[in-house]
């Protein structure tokens, strides 16, 4: 910050007076002008007086705890920058956080050159717009992990989720992306209208048309009565289209029709019916390639990628792999009727070791699996690995130049000169494959993301861990 005329002003906001006297010491060494006080409604005070260039607080505090601080200062000062940090993260917690407008959320413990690096550019950034928190909002249910890739995915529903955008929900299959449409209806202003879904691709045309649509009655052999579509159900609230891209040219046009003129009508009917409903949209599928085969329409999809959200997969967040397993434990025990379980040290292991391409989704039909099994004892890697074999057979080796590098790396594991086979080989792999990547890319990380199908932010640490240039955004 050397340079500046004059220091910015932080006001920092945390109850363990130690850490913040370090956090101060470190900032001010940064070259700012750092306050500090203990309490929440202190802060308020102390921000509606000295109205500093930034505000960071803790999340618990007495006196009134760093969300209330956070809503206060939105409606009073709502150009001012705010930082939220915790030790007591959750996925609710962060969405909210994001949907208040606070610039950042960093979860403790963090590293100083992290908290250094978003006060830089929170206090270089444009000052965010004023928000209003929304009073019927509902946390959802459902989400689970505390990775660095989760942490990010549940900022982009806070942020994303009171803004009247539609939505292109974008991951593989089993990643949760209805969970991710779900929160953003739940953290909108939209909370307390309905919520309604459809999967695109279990439908026939004709069936699907009359779902969102409705029809009147007569309109086809067995419409004998009036139906109400999906579009109407939902009213103002949000409409969730699963597997977007299995729709017919035929219910594209209808659906862009809708999204541009915001009516419709019912399946051989002639009046025009308004709709307010907000729209998520979610595929699996490379919607760019569609478009380039001409099976999917160019001007749909720029109406429906307003605001797009990457959902990770789960072998992009191994970490999160024993949280989100003990979840699924002590939800389906209860709604199985099954005793409760515990999972062994050796099982997580195997846990956390597999691909699971299935995802999230393949995680817990295991779980279930595991839960009958089980019977209310610890849960062994003899209970967890009969139900991973077979399911992702060994393919066979034909590439000579990657033959000759597992067997270099088995050879050297059997001989005692290395410990980890597998992580040598994955890691010369991936630095290839990232390597040739950003060549191609000319450097662009958009484009290698896209290409490999996972985050920026993923990508960025798997660049930084490998030693790779991280090219440009």
């Amino acid at each position: 910050m050397r340079g500046l005329k004059t220091s910015p002003r932080v006001l920092l906001v945390e109850d363990d007076v130690s850490l913040g006297n370090a956090l101060a010491s470190i900032l001010a060494d940064e070259g700012y002008r750092v306050s500090c006080c203990h309490r929440g409604d202190e802060g308020c005070e102390r921000a509606m007086t000295e109205a500093p260039d930034l505000v960071i607080t803790d999340l618990r505090l007495p006196g009134m705890d760093g969300m209330d601080v956070v809503r206060h200062l939105r409606r009073n000062r709502p150009m001012m920058p705010i930082i939220l940090m915790t030790a007591h993260g959750n996925p609710e917690a962060i969405m909210e956080s994001a949907r208040e407008g606070t610039f950042d959320y960093l979860s403790k413990p963090f590293e100083m050159s992290n908290l250094i690096d978003v006060v830089r550019r929170s206090l270089a950034r444009s000052p965010h717009p004023d928000v209003v928190p929304d009073s019927h909002a509902t946390d959802p249910h459902g989400f689970v992990g505390r990775s660095r890739v989760m942490e990010a995915l549940y900022k982009e529903v806070g942020r994303l989720a009171p803004r009247p955008v539609t939505v292109l929900v974008r991951g593989e299959t089993g990643t949760g992306k209805e969970l991710v449409a779900r929160a953003l209806h739940a953290h909108s202003g939209r909370a307390s209208m309905p919520f309604v879904a459809i999967n695109c691709a279990a439908l026939t045309e004709t069936l699907l048309e009359s779902e969102l649509f409705g029809h009147e009655k007569g309109a086809f052999t067995g419409a004998y009565e009036r139906r109400i579509g999906r579009f109407e159900q939902a009213g103002g609230g949000t409409l969730f289209l699963d597997e977007i891209g299995e729709l017919t040219p035929s219910t594209q046009a209808k659906l862009l029709r809708v999204l541009q003129e915001g009516t419709f009508e019912r399946v051989g009917g002639r009046q025009p019916i308004a709709s307010t409903a907000r729209v998520v949209a979610a595929t699996h599928v490379d919607i760019e390639a569609s478009i380039a085969t001409k099976t999917f329409r160019p001007d749909l999809y720029f109406r429906l990628n307003q605001a797009t959200i990457a959902v990770p997969p789960l072998r992009e967040h191994p970490e999160d792999i024993p949280e989100i397993a003990r979840h699924f434990l002590g939800l389906h025990s209860a709604r199985m009727n099954c005793q409760p379980a515990q999972l062994g040290e050796d099982a997580i292991t195997v846990l956390t070791a597999h691909p699971w391409p299935g995802n999230v989704r393949e995680l817990e039909n295991v779980i279930r699996q595991v839960l009958i099994r089980a019977n209310g004892r610890i849960v062994g890697a003899h209970d967890v690995s009969p139900l991973l074999r077979g399911r992702h057979p060994e393919a066979e080796i034909r590439d000579a130049g990657l033959r000759q590098m597992v067997r270099e790396a088995l050879d050297m594991a059997e001989r005692g000169e290395i410990s980890g086979a597998h992580s040598r080989v994955v890691q010369r792999l991936e630095s290839t494959l990232l390597a040739e990547a950003l060549s191609r890319a000319e450097g662009n990380q958009s484009r290698v993301a896209r290409w490999l199908g996972i985050s920026r932010v993923t990508l960025r640490e798997k660049l930084r861990a490998l030693g790779l240039h991280p090219g440009n955004e």
